[in-house]
């Protein structure tokens, strides 16, 4: 009765190459930096192209290799040149971690899910597919963003791409013409009750929205940080922008919802508290409501025209139909009901592609990153310290907000990847006026300090702690 469009898990796509000339020279160039920069800038050409290509730009060589797919293997051709040149740089920075582990066991659950769900060759080739872009390009950030120095360098990147898309999305809504049309994007806008829904590069305008309404937090961070008065400013006003232009609730749930962590600022030191009461309230109006409390979704209404109610019957859809996909995932959702087969959600997507394993690495994740950012938070001398810390696990707030209204199709997931790196990166490393405490509490020292400058607000020192090794 109800039919998911054609291969839409794999082996769909354009049977031959898609590669627009532009794009192809701007690739090419690319690669060339990546052999030339030092290591601490690479990750600036490799975003830019990334991120600005149009979704879909692709080789097809019996596999299709996009360009963010080209540019991981020659990166991580450099990092092999970089890594054979200097036998003490570590692969990843501080170590592998808790949240690495949940990563790699994350990919390869969901890998194998997939492949014994569907039994197909074609199963298998996309799952190495995925393997590569999803272990390739979280590593890659890993290796790349090892200090306070490179996450800066990369918020400025990401603010300069937010300001050139903020441009873009702008003038689809003056002209209804989508530039990034001209170099293998669509060009006609998306249209909802008669309002232009601005897309960029991106597969739609949610996915263009939320990506730039998720870096709202990390924008203030560069912006109060003194570290970049200039970019931070522009990051906001882009990351205002792109949520506002694409006309779609889920970035403008993510944005308010960063703006909304941000404020609990003062209530810091009572957080468990009221973690416990919000759980409590939500457990009391499930057992008082005449629906499920995941229907309040379908009373969202921030946008005319929006699909709220769908987001709610997913969810109510992944509940009541747990035993089809708890084991290893399904084949299609599309039976669960109207439009079921768009998983516009990332939990329940990982739970169809991957079952209850999938989804629980997922989850362990984001409550690990949560945990450090924490525990680094209490660890940290300093208000600025404190702050800084704030700010990015509000923006961690904000991305798990934006997964109830989108699941990962494109470019945007490297903002995911980022953020995962730059949480991991500033909250190894331990306050020096703490180290002495709690290496008797804890116990666990990591071998190989960072040294870093006096001045900066995250000043860390020596001994460095992983709170997380061995865990």
């Amino acid at each position: 009765m109800y039919q998911n469009p054609e291969n839409l898990r794999f082996g769909g796509g354009a049977d031959g190459s898609m590669l627009h000339p532009a794009v192809m020279v701007w690739m090419v160039i690319t690669i060339i930096l990546l052999f030339t920069l030092p290591r601490q800038k690479m990750i600036v050409p490799f975003l830019l192209i990334v991120v600005l290509s149009p979704f879909g730009q692709q080789l097809h060589v019996g596999v299709h290799l996009f360009v963010g797919r080209i540019l991981i293997v020659f990166a991580w051709i450099r990092i092999v040149m970089i890594k054979a040149g200097s036998s003490n740089t570590e692969i990843v920075s501080g170590g592998f971690n808790g949240i690495d582990k949940l990563f790699v066991w994350w990919a390869i659950l969901r890998a194998i899910a997939t492949c014994l769900t569907f039994l197909e060759m074609g199963a298998i080739i996309n799952q190495v597919a995925f393997l590569w872009d999803s272990l390739g390009g979280y590593f890659l950030f890993r290796f790349l963003i090892r200090d306070k120095e490179d996450i800066v360098r990369v918020m400025k990147t990401f603010a300069v791409i937010v300001a050139i898309l903020s441009v873009t999305m702008i003038n689809e809504q003056l002209t209804a013409k989508n530039a990034f049309g001209y170099i293998g994007g669509r060009l006609e806008p998306f249209l909802r009750d008669g309002k232009i829904r601005s897309q960029g590069p991106f597969t739609g305008p949610i996915p263009a929205g939320t990506f730039g309404a998720t870096l709202l937090c990390l924008f203030i961070w560069l912006w109060t940080s003194g570290r970049s008065f200039m970019f931070g400013f522009i990051g906001v006003i882009g990351s205002t922008v792109m949520m506002f232009t694409s006309q779609s609730s889920t970035p403008l749930m993510a944005f308010p919802a960063g703006i909304l962590g941000i404020s609990f600022w003062p209530f810091r030191q009572y957080m468990r508290p009221i973690r416990w009461a919000f759980s409590m309230t939500l457990l009391i109006l499930h057992m008082v409501m005449k629906a499920p409390v995941w229907m309040l979704i379908n009373h969202i209404d921030m946008v005319g025209g929006n699909s709220s109610y769908h987001r709610a019957m997913l969810i109510d859809g992944f509940v009541t139909h747990f035993t089809e996909w708890w084991l290893i995932g399904v084949a299609s959702t599309a039976s669960w009901g109207w439009d079921m087969w768009d998983q516009a959600n990332q939990f329940v997507a990982e739970g169809e592609t991957g079952g209850l394993a999938t989804v629980t690495c997922f989850i362990m994740m984001i409550s690990r990153c949560f945990g450090r950012i924490g525990i680094a938070r209490r660890l940290s001398h300093g208000r600025k310290q404190q702050w800084s810390l704030w700010l990015i696990g509000a923006g961690l707030f904000s991305q798990v907000v934006s997964f109830f209204g989108i699941s990962f199709s494109d470019q945007s997931i490297f903002g995911w990847y980022g953020l995962l790196a730059i949480i991991i990166v500033a909250t190894a490393p331990m306050p020096a006026a703490k180290a002495g405490q709690d290496n008797v509490t804890t116990n666990r020292v990591a071998s190989s300090p960072v040294e870093h400058s006096p001045s900066d607000e995250l000043v860390w020192k020596t001994p460095n702690l992983d709170i997380w090794t061995g865990a």
